[in-house]
């Protein structure tokens, strides 16, 4: 009876988790999109810099304050030789990810962000010439084929906007792949990651954020109708994006690997038709099938990480297969990818 009360539970507490996490992801990108489109704030470098700001702030609260984590020490020599690379292309990711939600439909977006497992494994196999299952290899036609039907039949298509998401998975892959030698000894959650990287953001996104969208910027504030409003909704994006920080760490504490890249999967669809209800953003029906196939093919992919990880160790191996586990760490961000 304890046994059942207990499976239970852990069944609710894994789909609440899912759920916050969904509500806080597909808030996020939809305000981020209302604020470029709705309250004409075209600015993704400030709208970044202001979310490193509010996830700076909040982190240091959580950790300091609140004390909901322990705090990570770090030696001061590695926060410049090994936290502040991170903190670059962490920066990197989350700015290319708002640039192209500046110019194309959240539908898009989302679909093209699900091709960052093709680019992690084609990365790892030009750089460090690994060695991968040639069921991996197969997971990721169908990802490359649904891109490539997408891209074909967006209405709303936008070269730069399309590169700006081509580049944020290549940005995410080099975050993922430089995570497991730059952070090497060091455990960190969430919270700790945000802690020392959002403070390093700010300041490597602070200067060209001045420089590029300064004057527009000040030109807005004083141009724009609603002020006050306005800049709760602004604001609010970054509090929402500190937030999603804690649902990530409570769900991948809540769910099991291939739980949480169904759900991932399943979430981006989610994110696709809320954002096609609010922003009525036009989809043809190949493109839709050039999502549906992209999300199929993230789901195989899940799903062979997830049977090749189970091998036991003594497995016979092929020459075209990992010549350890290790080779297979990290593949994507896993259960991380969805950091602000």
């Amino acid at each position: 009876m304890e046994d059942s009360v207990l499976c239970n539970w852990t069944n609710f507490r894994a789909l609440l988790a899912i759920i916050q996490w969904w509500g806080f992801n597909v808030t996020v990108i939809i305000m981020n999109k209302w604020i470029f489109q709705k309250l004409d704030f075209k600015f993704p470098l400030s709208v970044s810099c202001i979310h490193f700001i509010c996830s700076s702030i909040g982190a240091y609260l959580a950790i300091k304050v609140f004390k909901i984590k322990p705090l990570i020490s770090v030696e001061p020599e590695d926060r410049w030789k090994r936290i502040l690379p991170m903190s670059f292309v962490f920066c990197m990711n989350i700015m290319l990810g708002n640039l192209s939600l500046r110019f194309i439909p959240v539908s898009f977006m989302q679909t093209i962000k699900s091709f960052t497992p093709a680019t992690t494994v084609v990365l790892q196999w030009l750089v460090w010439r690994k060695y991968f299952d040639w069921r991996i290899w197969a997971s990721l036609i169908p990802i490359v084929g649904g891109i490539l039907l997408t891209s074909m039949t967006e209405l709303n298509f936008n070269m730069f906007g399309f590169c700006a998401a081509l580049f944020g998975c290549l940005a995410t892959s080099t975050k993922t792949i430089l995570a497991e030698s730059l952070l090497h000894g060091y455990k960190f959650d969430s919270i700790n990651t945000v802690y020392y990287m959002a403070p390093f953001a700010t300041m490597i996104l602070g200067g060209p954020a001045l420089f590029f969208e300064g004057a527009g910027v000040v030109e807005w504030l004083q141009t724009h109708e609603s002020l006050y409003s306005a800049l709760v909704i602004i604001f609010g994006s970054g509090l929402l994006a500190f937030c999603l920080n804690f649902s990530i760490f409570y769900v991948i504490h809540s769910t099991t690997a291939v739980t949480f890249n169904v759900a991932g999967n399943l979430k981006v669809a989610f994110a696709v038709l809320v954002s096609w209800l609010i922003f009525r953003n036009p989809i043809s029906g190949l493109n839709a099938a050039g999502c549906a196939v992209t999300l199929i093919g993230c789901t195989f992919y899940g799903y062979v990480r997830h049977k090749l990880s189970q091998q036991p160790p003594g497995t016979p191996r092929t020459p075209k297969t990992p010549r350890s586990r290790m080779e297979m760490i990290p593949l994507v961000g896993d259960k991380l990818d969805d950091k602000v």
